[in-house]
């Protein structure tokens, strides 16, 4: 696949303090599941720290086929509804694009 071709990746990293994993997954879950009805959403994974003491508890990667896609996603109404659940928890997200593999 040529490097424009490729989906953007999404790179979520989340402060979760010891104690909510399951409260932030309940929440991520519920953002993935209406995230994934989108146009132009194409898949997610979220990866939990194993290393003790992380700055970042939680890391979500998804792909995006554009970044239009994926703002009108996020700006969406019944994104912020579904989001609110993770609200308490500092989102640190960027777009990035694959240059070598």
């Amino acid at each position: 696949m040529e490097g424009s071709d490729r989906p953007l990746v999404l790179i979520n990293s989340f402060e979760v303090p010891e104690g909510r994993e399951d409260e932030f997954i309940r929440g991520w879950e519920a953002t993935r599941d209406y995230l994934e009805a989108q146009p132009g959403y194409v898949d997610t994974a979220l990866h939990q720290a194993v290393s003790p003491n992380p700055d970042f508890r939680f890391v979500n990667v998804g792909r995006w086929e554009s970044p239009q896609a994926f703002q009108a996603a996020i700006q969406s109404a019944g994104f912020r509804g579904v989001s609110e659940a993770l609200a308490e928890f500092r989102p640190h997200p960027a777009l990035y694009k694959i240059v070598r593999t």
